[in-house]
């Protein structure tokens, strides 16, 4: 009997548009609450302080639910048809995670999830409870456990069969149905992942800092952003990808199943100008049913602030550097052949109250040179920053 609900119940969630469907017991991940404390003990939450609020229950999901024999471990796919790298290179755009860019995925896999459990209590009894990312719930070792895929380098769930772009959710169950073998890990020597991150936020392979996590910055975290991470998150203004799109398991990515998950043309790769101009109500318009909506607009332009950072530290940058060498060598009242000979002749101590030991030309010239570098480099700095505020805003 058990064997027969077992497939049946593998069918169905396929039916359902899941990829992949596997069973493992709620007791099987005895190692989540070592490696969660150490987690938080290390700091890498950040403000993240429901993690730890509730790590009695992350760290053993037995305890969540007492009742449950059974969990029930899905993955479901949100494949983007594009690199997501691309956008990176248009600095005018912004670039959002790719599960953003449409409906919000805990609304349309918890409903999958329910028709699942309605069918399982109609075909074999027993309760039911479904999450999906919103209760203390360890997905990813609970996936492994169950043989949906392994934790990778980078953290996330990923599987030879569909690659690491999925959603996770899970039907816990007192029914008691025949457990699946965990799956092993498959990296070997790759470190893809590590290499690509902007933020260097894994300080070992399996271990997440999410503190220097883009993803964690633009959506988590309250308040400014550290300097020395702004300039390194580039266009991301919502999550970010990196890590995930140079996973080669990809090569073995599933189409998603639901429309609802592809990206809306206008939330691709948004053009910086337009999100800045929103208001309220805009935003809300823009963003209804994302994601991206629950994190609100203030914080949101806090985040697309972050990427003007990085404009006007280059515009800056060039005028400050370049600006002085234009302004020196167009200056016509500079004899470069007189500061030539002084080059030549080169620059004694101070004598006798003598600038450089210079005669009063050379003062002069030296004067000059002075003049316009400081002018040039004050003009930079206005110049850059104007510039820099158009090419944003």
């Amino acid at each position: 009997m058990g064997a027969a609900l077992k497939a049946r119940l593998v069918e169905q969630a396929l039916a359902e548009g899941f990829v992949s469907c596997r069973i493992c017991r709620p007791w099987d991940v005895p190692q989540v609450a070592a490696r969660l404390q150490a987690f938080l003990a290390a700091g890498f939450h950040g403000q993240m302080g429901w993690l730890a609020e509730r790590s009695h229950w992350r760290g053993d999901p037995a305890q969540l639910w007492p009742e449950a024999r059974s969990v029930i471990m899905l993955a479901e796919s949100y494949a983007p048809e594009r690199d997501p790298l691309e956008v990176l290179d248009r600095r005018d755009r912004g670039a959002i995670s790719v599960y953003a860019q449409n409906r919000d995925y805990h609304d349309l896999v918890k409903k999958r999830l329910k028709r699942l459990a309605r069918w399982l209590i109609a075909e074999a009894g027993g309760e039911v409870k479904v999450f999906v990312d919103t209760a203390p719930v360890p997905e990813k070792a609970l996936g492994q456990a169950a043989g949906l895929g392994w934790q990778g380098k980078h953290t996330n769930l990923l599987s030879r069969d569909w690659g690491n772009w999925a959603f996770l959710g899970s039907v816990f169950t007192t029914l008691d149905l025949p457990a699946d073998m965990a799956e092993q890990d498959h990296c070997g020597s790759c470190r893809a992942c590590l290499d690509i991150c902007p933020t260097d936020a894994f300080p070992a392979p399996y271990r997440l800092d999410a503190r220097r996590c883009i993803s964690y910055l633009t959506i988590e975290h309250k308040g400014p952003v550290e300097e020395a991470l702004r300039t390194r998150m580039g266009n991301r203004i919502y999550g970010c990808d990196d890590c995930l799109a140079v996973c080669p398991w990809n090569k073995f990515a599933v189409a998603a199943s639901d429309l609802r998950y592809a990206a809306r043309a206008e939330l691709q790769a948004p053009k910086l100008a337009e999100l800045a101009r929103l208001d309220d109500a805009g935003f809300r318009a823009l963003f209804s049913g994302s994601p991206i909506k629950r994190i609100g607009r203030d914080r949101f332009v806090r985040n697309k602030a972050a990427m003007a950072s990085l404009f006007i530290m280059i515009f800056i940058a060039l005028f400050t550097i370049v600006g002085p060498y234009f302004a020196v060598w167009s200056n016509e009242e500079i004899d470069w052949n007189r500061m030539g000979d002084i080059a030549r002749q080169g620059v004694p101590n101070l004598e006798n109250g003598h600038f450089f030991g210079l005669d009063e030309l050379g003062r002069d010239m030296y004067a000059r040179v002075i003049q316009a570098t400081t002018i040039s480099l004050l003009v930079g700095l206005i110049g850059g920053l104007i510039l820099a505020g158009l090419a944003v805003w």
